[in-house]
């Protein structure tokens, strides 16, 4: 590769390449090859099995199909832990704006309104959880965990520190397990108190010169903001350990409060929940993650500055490389921006405080029993005598999307419930008569649900192990 040919392509060397071939390509292509001589008669078939049909016919069965799903455009979806919130259409606009649309390839001269953006969004994110720095590459949630818990484990050996463990709350969420065993460390579980906060004691008890980090949630899956943040902070620094927030419950904090100033070194932030880009089957992720000066050194590579002459990507001095390709999920991204952008800080402190308000309103509302709180942007009920599990399909029949159910473990058939900013308070008392329906239904209506959907209840250990994912394994059936 040259300066002269940047893309790596040698023209020369093609040309040469084309007439030392051409004729055997010539000689080749005389030959009759079919299918049917080269393939085994497995492989092979008479003809494509595809239906014919009509544009109205597709028209139809997709619109049908469509009606027949559930989705946050269609009702509440109060799942726990999971920011189900409206993803507002203007920024799919945005990022499918062609100027937006550049091959991450081309030379930084030529794309500086993007790079721009980038890095306005890497100081937006930074300012929003009081970090010092942000990488925009990881390409979803759990990676971005992965990617911090990489430059955590970077910095120690920077430092000399051979360091083996990272401490998990069992309340954590299970990519938390995920990232630190993947990045090879033994991970420690951390027993919640009775009051579902983290324990001084048991805290205090697994720190050592072996603990590389605690991974934590604030607000955690209870809800519950953890009071003792400040002391946890400083037991963990003492012993040279490293705090990294989870940014799944960001929500709850945004304009109110910072990680960073709570004394979090690295954190991720979860741009499908806090910052409504699409969940799953929407789109790509993206997770980026936010670190203080000292591990700003250890940033995936590129990362996005801005110079005297205007942006440009650089390599920081001990990066961890890459963990994805080129700088992350951009449109995604850009999605994020542009609802950062029309919401500002007043309407992204708004977002939280109304968050917070509808979850404590529809707990209020529900006949199951709220064991803990004061709780923050979703709370967490126990079903009781019911298995939660049959209660969130009898909610299916009541027209709502159900909450999370038997997690966390803290709370026995927990129903984990997070209605997040966007509902009215009609919408939350329909969510209400549903959960108080499924409350007064008998075992046997439960055991049968749900009854009023396109699919009935599904035998899942059957489908678990002799799962069918095609039409035709349905006929051969």
């Amino acid at each position: 590769m040259s300066d002269d040919d940047p893309l790596g392509y040698d023209q020369a060397r093609w040309m040469a390449d084309e007439e030392t071939y051409e004729p055997l390509l010539a000689e080749k292509s005389t030959e009759s090859v079919t299918v049917d001589s080269t393939l085994p008669d497995e492989l092979t078939r008479d003809e494509l099995e595809l239906p014919a049909l009509s544009e109205p016919e597709l028209a139809r069965h997709y619109t049908r199909l469509s009606e027949m799903n559930y989705g946050v455009d269609s009702g509440p979806f109060p799942l726990g832990s999971c920011t189900m919130k409206y993803n507002p259409k203007f920024t799919e606009d945005v990022a499918a704006d062609p100027k937006a649309a550049v091959h991450p390839a081309r030379s930084e001269g030529t794309v500086q309104g993007v790079l721009a953006l980038q890095h306005g969004l890497q100081e937006q994110l930074a300012t929003i959880g009081g970090m010092d720095a942000v990488t925009l590459q990881p390409p979803a949630g759990a990676a971005g965990e992965f990617a911090g818990i990489l430059m955590a484990k970077a910095y120690h050996e920077a430092n000399g520190d051979d360091r083996t463990e990272v401490i998990v709350p069992d309340s954590a969420h299970g990519t938390n397990f995920a990232s630190a065993a993947m990045a090879g460390y033994d991970v420690v579980t951390l027993p919640s108190a009775d009051d579902g906060c983290v324990d001084l004691d048991a805290l205090s008890a697994a720190l050592s010169e072996d603990t590389a980090a605690l991974m934590l949630t604030n607000p955690n899956t209870l809800g519950l903001f953890e009071r003792d943040i400040e002391s946890i902070a400083e037991l963990v620094h003492d012993v040279g350990g490293l705090l990294y927030y989870d940014g799944a419950n960001l929500n709850a904090l945004l304009g109110r409060a910072r990680p960073g100033d709570m004394g979090f070194d690295i954190m991720h932030y979860n741009v499908h929940k806090t910052f409504a880009t699409p969940h799953g089957g929407g789109g790509p992720g993206a997770g980026p993650v936010g670190v203080t000066e000292e591990l700003a050194d250890f940033l995936p590579a590129p990362h996005v500055r801005e110079t005297d002459s205007g942006y440009e990507r650089y390599e920081p001095d001990h990066t961890i490389g890459k963990v994805h390709g080129y700088q992350g999920n951009w449109l995604v991204l850009l999605k994020a921006y542009a609802y950062i952008a029309r919401l500002g800080d007043e309407g992204l402190t708004d977002a939280s405080a109304k968050a917070v308000l509808n979850a404590n309103y529809l707990a209020t509302q529900v006949d199951y029993e709220v064991p803990f709180g004061p709780f923050h942007h979703e709370f967490v009920a126990s079903a009781g005598d019911q298995d939660a599990a049959d209660v969130a399909k009898r909610m299916l029949d009541y027209g709502v999307h159900p909450p999370t159910t038997k997690w966390p473990d803290i709370v026995d058939e927990a129903l984990m419930t997070e209605p997040t900013e966007i509902e009215s308070k009609r919408t939350l008392d329909q969510l209400a008569a549903a959960f108080n329906a499924a409350r007064a239904d008998d075992a046997d209506t439960l055991a049968a649900a749900p009854e009023r959907t396109a699919a009935g209840r599904i035998d899942q250990t059957s489908a678990a192990r002799d799962p069918r994912l095609s039409w035709q394994a349905l006929d051969d059936a």
